[in-house]
């Protein structure tokens, strides 16, 4: 299919994926699909798809400025550098490896992040209650720990990313769904940049459908963020664990 005649569904994948990354993650499960069925070869698509998405994680964490201005900016901070390392090295592990090796994990992995995420709020109410002193600390280090972890996912496949995050900060506590997509968005939005920079040196992006995909998406992430906001915290999680189920039975099918 000759990708001009596809701009139509390029446009609207992109800014369904932004309004679905700014909610949920896991827009790229829209947009590499669209991509490829426009013509464009499966890595450059992989790539260009995480190109498309990335302005939609700006536009989303504009829409959470309150939320992110009333956590200290030192975590802000280090949380972004160490999104950021994780970002460039995951890149680098996708230019230098083959993509079959790490596919075969990547429905593990969602199926996992769903799991976690779905029993989330039930094990930070148990380790509030049962944390014994002196384990902030521990705890402190273990986010980070895990960020890193999700940054090289983000950085080599973005498919899931959103989850993986939103998973990693209801595990480490964070009680509103609101400051969880906040944080989401945020270091999702430096790991990508960061990555797809990578991408362009190496040149594995394709420009024409990537650009155009990267204005749906901003204004996607934008909308999304705000609705996002209005939604109960109910539909919100069943929305993030819905997504994370059928991406999970998607990947293990393309298996």
């Amino acid at each position: 299919m000759d990708w001009p005649a596809a701009w139509p569904l390029l446009l609207i994948a992109a800014f369904a994926a932004g309004v679905l990354n700014a909610v949920a993650g896991g827009g790229s499960f829209l947009t590499f699909p669209a991509l490829v069925y426009a013509g464009v070869p499966p890595i450059v698509a992989n790539a260009t798809s995480a190109l498309a998405v990335s302005p939609g994680y700006l536009g989303s964490t504009l829409g959470f400025r309150p939320e992110l201005r009333a956590l200290p900016s030192r975590r802000l901070i280090r949380e972004a550098i160490i999104a950021a390392i994780g970002g460039v090295g995951g890149a680098l592990l996708l230019l230098l490896t083959p993509a079959p090796l790490f596919a075969g994990i990547v429905p593990w992995l969602l199926l996992l992040a769903t799991v976690l995420f779905a029993v989330g709020p039930w094990l930070a109410r148990k380790a509030a209650v049962q944390k014994p002193a002196g384990e902030g600390q521990a705890s402190h280090w273990l986010r980070d720990a895990g960020l890193f972890i999700v940054a090289v996912y983000g950085g080599y496949f973005n498919g899931g990313l959103g989850i993986l995050l939103m998973a990693l900060y209801t595990l480490a506590g964070e009680s509103r769904i609101t400051t969880v997509n906040a944080l989401k968005n945020l270091n999702s939005l430096v790991l990508s940049w960061l990555s797809v920079a990578a991408f362009v040196v190496a040149g594995a992006v394709a420009w024409a459908p990537g650009l155009l995909m990267m204005v749906g998406a901003t204004a996607g992430g934008y909308f999304g963020a705000k609705w996002s906001r209005r939604l109960p915290v109910v539909a919100v999680r069943a929305v993030v664990i819905i997504t994370g189920v059928v991406m999970t039975v998607v990947f293990f099918a393309r298996r």
